[in-house]
């Protein structure tokens, strides 16, 4: 079904709409984080990024990426339709993510990115392990 609305009246209404992160992906990091009772975490932060979690007095922040949007290797799909704008757009956003961890890391911070997909149940255990590792390197 074609748009009724012209492109740029399209792109003006897109504009308008706002992402709160992924409730979904962010709940069931919430789930692991306290089913393990790893404490110390904030979410709603207003660093560069707006990371989806971080531990302020680590100076440690967590994004969740999602695998359509951040281009996962595994799981990323390229729709059809519209194909060169999504691969342009998934190509921003990539390069948007990798600015936000220099920036971050420039202030101190260290950076964890974890796909959408390591929050399933059978990879818990691995994404436990990166989560350790990455904490007890910390000061």
């Amino acid at each position: 079904m074609p748009d009724i609305l012209s492109k740029r009246k399209r792109s003006a209404l897109m504009a308008l709409i706002r992402g709160r992160g992924n409730k979904a992906t962010e709940l069931r990091l919430i789930a692991i984080f306290r089913a393990h009772a790893i404490t110390g975490w904030r979410r709603g932060s207003t660093l560069p990024g707006r990371p989806d979690f971080v531990f302020p007095r680590l100076k440690f922040a967590v994004f969740v990426d999602g695998c359509f949007w951040h281009g996962c290797p595994i799981h990323g799909t390229q729709p059809k339709q519209n194909a060169q704008f999504w691969r342009e757009k998934i190509a921003r956003n990539r390069s948007r993510d990798r600015r936000v961890d220099r920036e971050l890391r420039a202030r101190g911070w260290r950076v964890l990115r974890i796909w959408e997909h390591a929050l399933k149940r059978r990879h818990e255990r691995r994404l436990l392990g990166r989560i350790a590792r990455a904490l007890a390197h910390l000061p």
